[in-house]
């Protein structure tokens, strides 16, 4: 039976001050955790209900009561590990970044980690106002993807600033994507689902581009950001192919 300690420290790490505090978050399902199990990330505890084909020597076989207690999820997925959360290493400005700037939706952020991993990209920076790239529904949406994309929390505007490669921002009015002559490295800024890009970052933008609409129904106002992401990836990819 898991103590009551236990149950405290991982039900807690659904709240982003106890992650912060303990340096750890939560993963579950069996393919998601079999592939940080083969990733760099360090575990630090694992609990599943039956003995399957799991890479990870120290399992805790725990009853379905006891994984309801401490899973997050409606119907738990049969296995739930708990992993360091890793520092986040330099970023490298010979290449394409994704910026985010306070990008709330956890399952937009996650579909955004899981373009990054498609696409090469192997930078995301975040503005500090952004979510949370370990809270559990994050996690979710990345499927595993959270292993390979180097994520850095910063103030975006200094970054911006102080960074000397080309950035991209997407607005309304912004020069039609498919015209531009895109390069292999520079620094594709995404905005707020609600609001696009703040006025302070805008300032700070090299480029304003944006993806053309061919629909005739004007209630369609824009693009959700994870699906502006990949049509824009795809075509800074595409040129550079």
């Amino acid at each position: 039976m898991l103590s009551k300690n236990q149950i405290k420290l991982i039900t807690g790490l659904k709240q982003k001050k106890y992650r912060l505090q303990h340096g750890l978050f939560v993963v579950e399902g069996i393919k998601t955790i079999n592939e940080l199990l083969q990733s760099k990330l360090t575990l630090h505890a694992l609990y599943t209900t039956e003995t399957f084909n799991i890479d990870a020597k120290d399992a805790v076989i725990i009853s379905e009561s006891d994984l309801k207690r401490i899973s997050f999820l409606t119907t738990p997925n049969k296995a739930l590990a708990v992993f360091k959360i890793p520092t986040a290493k330099s970023i490298n400005t010979n290449q394409l970044i994704v910026a985010l700037d306070n990008v709330r939706d956890p399952g937009n952020l996650g579909t955004i980690i899981r373009l990054c991993d498609w696409f090469g990209i192997t930078d995301l920076v975040c503005s500090e106002t952004t979510v949370d790239c370990y809270n559990p529904k994050v996690i979710q949406a990345t499927m595993g993807s959270i292993c390979r994309v180097n994520i850095s929390y910063l103030d975006l505007v200094d970054y911006l600033k102080t960074t000397n490669i080309p950035s991209y921002g997407t607005f309304m009015d912004g020069e039609i994507v498919y015209n531009k002559d895109l390069p292999e490295n520079g620094i594709l800024v995404m905005g707020n689902e609600a609001n696009g890009i703040s006025k302070t970052v805008e300032a700070i933008v090299n480029n304003k581009i944006s993806i053309p609409k061919f629909g005739d129904f004007q209630e369609t106002e824009s693009l959700n950001v994870a699906t502006a992401t990949a049509v824009l990836l795809s075509e800074f990819r595409r040129l550079s192919y």
